[in-house]
C-alpha cells in the first residue's frame, strides 16, 4: 500500500480547496495505476498555526495494491507513479501564484498501521503544536518517504502529518462533501436551505453541524470562493451520505466520504490546573476559578478573568478568557458566571487569552454577602467603620460583618459551547458525548 499526504493548495482569497485537489489526485491515481482508494483522510492541524489559509487541513490518501500483492517490485512501482500523478495534478490544481500557497505532498510506502512511531508522534504535534519545514523534511528522508514541494514547500508539514494520523489518532468522524461545476466557482451557491434544515432534523444527532437553527443558518453550506457547495458532519458514513442525498441545489458534479479528525477536539493539548505552563499559540483544557466579572466591550467581545488559585498565597497565574461576538448566544452563558465560579474552559491560547469554545460549569457559587439589615425595624444596616462591622442608627442593633444571601443562576453545572455556526472543524460537539458532566448541546 502507499500513502499519499498532501497540504497548502489552496488560497485564502483565490479558493480552491485541498480537499478537492486530493480527490482529483485518487481520481488519478485510479486511472494511472493498478491500485485502488481505499480511503481519503482529512486531517484538521492546529487551528492556531500562523501560516494556515482557512481550516488548515492536510489530506492522505490511502492506496491499496490491486489484489493485495505487495512484493517489492509492485510496492516501489506504486509509490513511484503515485508520486508522478501527485505532482502532476498539483502543479495543475494548486494556487501556486498566491505567495501564501506553498503546496508540498508525500508518499510514504507502507501500510497506514505500519507508520513509524516517529511519524505518528509527528501528527499528534501537527495537530496540538508547531513545527517546521526542516522538521518535516528530515523525518521524510529519515524514512525513506519521497517528497515534492513548491514555493518553500511548507505543505510537506501537513503532508507529513496526514501520513501518521491514521496510525496516531483514535476518534475519526466523516463528512460528505458535494462539489460544484467550476464555471460555478466564486459565485452564489444556490442551494435550498429549507431541503437543508430538513434533512438536518432527520439526520440528528448522528449528523451534526448542518446547521444552526437559533441563527437561522445552513453551517454546511460555505461562503469562500471554491468547489465546494456543502460538507455534511457526523459519526456515520451512511447517515451523512444520506443528508447530502436528500438536500436540493445547482448540480452536484462529484460526492466524496472522508474520514476525519473533525469534532474530536483533537486539538486539546494538556489538561492543566496550573496555568505558568501556558503558551500561546496552544488549545488547552484548563480548570480554575473566575476572578473578575464578566464584561462586554466594544464590538460585543466578552472577558472575564481566570485564575488558577483562590488565593494570592498561591502565587496564582490569572488569564483573560473571552467569548468573541461571532459566538453569539455563548456570550449570554459567559456573561451569566460569577466571581467564584468554578470551571474548566477549553480553546486556544493568542496573548494570553483564551478563544472560549466550550466550558464546563464545576461548582457554582451560591450565595452573595450583602449588608445586613436591622432585625429591629428592618432597615439596611451602615458601617460602623473599617473593620468596625454594621449598625442600625436608630435601633443601635449592630452584626459584625455582612451576612450571606441566596444567589439565583442561571447556569447549571456542566457543559456549555459555542453554536454550530461558530464552532471550528476539530473541535468537538457536546452531542458526540464522552464528556465527564452534564452537557448543554447548542442546535
Amino acid at each position: 500500500m502507499a500513502v499519499i499526504g498532501l497540504d497548502d493548495t489552496d488560497s485564502r482569497t483565490r479558493g480552491m480547496c485541498t480537499t478537492y485537489v486530493a480527490v482529483q489526485v485518487a481520481r488519478a491515481l485510479e486511472r494511472e495505476t493498478t491500485g485502488s482508494v481505499e480511503r481519503i483522510l482529512l486531517v484538521r492541524l492546529n487551528p492556531a498555526v500562523e501560516f494556515k489559509t482557512r481550516g488548515n487541513a492536510a489530506l492522505a490518501i490511502h492506496l491499496a495494491a490491486d489484489n493485495g500483492d505487495v512484493n517489492s517490485g509492485t510496492l516501489e512501482t506504486l509509490t513511484e507513479t503515485a508520486y508522478e500523478v501527485t505532482r502532476e495534478v498539483l502543479e495543475e490544481l494548486a494556487v501556486v501564484d498566491d505567495e501564501r500557497t506553498n503546496p508540498g505532498f508525500v508518499v510514504a510506502g507502507h501500510e497506514p498501521d505500519e507508520t513509524p512511531a516517529a511519524v505518528s508522534r509527528f501528527a499528534v504535534d501537527a495537530i496540538t503544536s508547531h513545527l517546521t519545514i526542516e522538521d518535516a523534511v528530515s523525518l521524510a528522508d529519515e524514512h525513506g518517504y519521497r517528497h515534492w514541494g513548491a514555493g518553500n514547500g511548507r505543505g510537506r508539514i501537513g503532508a507529513m502529518a496526514a501520513v501518521g494520523a491514521w496510525a496516531a489518532l483514535e476518534d475519526w468522524t466523516y463528512e460528505c462533501i458535494s462539489y460544484r461545476n467550476a464555471d460555478r466557482w466564486g459565485t452564489d451557491r444556490d442551494v435550498d436551505l429549507e431541503t437543508v434544515f430538513v434533512a438536518a432534523d432527520q439526520g440528528y444527532p448522528t449528523v451534526w453541524d448542518t446547521v444552526d437553527r437559533e441563527e437561522g443558518e445552513g453551517v454546511c453550506v460555505p461562503h469562500t470562493p471554491g468547489p465546494i457547495l456543502y460538507g455534511i458532519r457526523g459519526d456515520d458514513p451512511e447517515a451523512v451520505e444520506a443528508v447530502a442525498n436528500a438536500i436540493e441545489s445547482e448540480p452536484v458534479v462529484e460526492r466524496q466520504l472522508f474520514v476525519t479528525n473533525q469534532g474530536t477536539d483533537a486539538h486539546l493539548g494538556e489538561s492543566l490546573e496550573r496555568f505558568d505552563r501556558v503558551r500561546d499559540g496552544h488549545a488547552y483544557r484548563l480548570t480554575g476559578w473566575v476572578s473578575s466579572e464578566p464584561t462586554t466591550r466594544r464590538g460585543g467581545h466578552v472577558f472575564f478573568g481566570f485564575t488558577d488559585s483562590r488565593t494570592t498565597a498561591d502565587s496564582p497565574t490569572t488569564l483573560t478568557c473571552a467569548a468573541f461576538e461571532p459566538t453569539k448566544r455563548f456570550r449570554d452563558r459567559v456573561r451569566a458566571l460569577e466571581v467564584g465560579d468554578r470551571l474548566t474552559v477549553c480553546g486556544e491560547v493568542s496573548d494570553g487569552t483564551v478563544k472560549l469554545e466550550k466550558f464546563a460549569v464545576r461548582d457554582l457559587v451560591t450565595t452573595e454577602p450583602v449588608t445586613p439589615t436591622c432585625p429591629s425595624c428592618g432597615r439596611r444596616m451602615k458601617s460602623a467603620g473599617r473593620n468596625q462591622g454594621y449598625r442600625c442608627r436608630d435601633c443601635d442593633t449592630s452584626t459584625e460583618s455582612k451576612v450571606e444571601r441566596p444567589l439565583e443562576r442561571d447556569l447549571e453545572a456542566g457543559w456549555y459551547e459555542v453554536p454550530p455556526c461558530a464552532r471550528r472543524h476539530i473541535a468537538k460537539p457536546l452531542i458526540r458525548g464522552g464528556f465527564d458532566a452534564p452537557t448543554h448541546p447548542e442546535r
